[in-house]
């Protein structure tokens, strides 16, 4: 266990913060985890013997999506903007925060948010299969749409 003063030291070190937040989030995490198993095995739900490749494929592309619909997308501003600064636009229908505190880094940052939204798809494939599979396709139909956009406003821009 890291002592006052090395918490301290460690921070200085690092220069981008203090760690006590990110501490407490990763606490948040590992404590909602240890609660989602812990509710398995009192409710003897268990988690699939092996993920397939099509779930796989699924719930990587809706965990992506959403991570940037939470992190990037102006519709979810209000959940970001207590932690963050709006700095404006960074792409096609997404915003460019600056994170106000590490809960705001978690919030603006889809590569950090990959890892809750994901275990939150893996939770859903042991409590509600069949509905997290839904709400993964509808994802990934999302997630397929936005890249078609994209591809058809290039070409359009190309062949103008």
């Amino acid at each position: 266990m890291l002592t006052e003063d090395a918490l301290k030291e460690t921070e200085r070190r690092y220069q981008h913060g203090p760690l006590g937040p990110y501490l407490r989030i990763m606490a948040v995490y590992g404590g909602a985890v240890a609660a989602l198993s812990g509710l398995a095995a009192l409710t003897g739900r268990r988690p699939p013997d092996r993920v397939g490749l099509m779930d796989m494929l699924v719930m990587g592309v809706s965990t992506h999506k959403l991570s940037r619909l939470i992190a990037k997308d102006p519709v979810t501003s209000p959940l970001r903007a207590p932690f963050t600064r709006f700095q404006g636009v960074s792409g096609p229908a997404e915003l460019k925060e600056e994170p106000r505190n590490a809960m705001g880094e978690l919030l603006a940052c889809p590569f950090c948010l990959a890892q809750w939204t994901a275990t939150g798809y893996a939770a859903g494939l042991v409590f509600a299969p069949r509905l997290t599979r839904l709400f993964g396709a509808t994802m990934t139909a999302v997630a397929i749409s936005d890249w078609l956009q994209l591809a058809y406003a290039k070409l359009m821009k190309e062949a103008s």
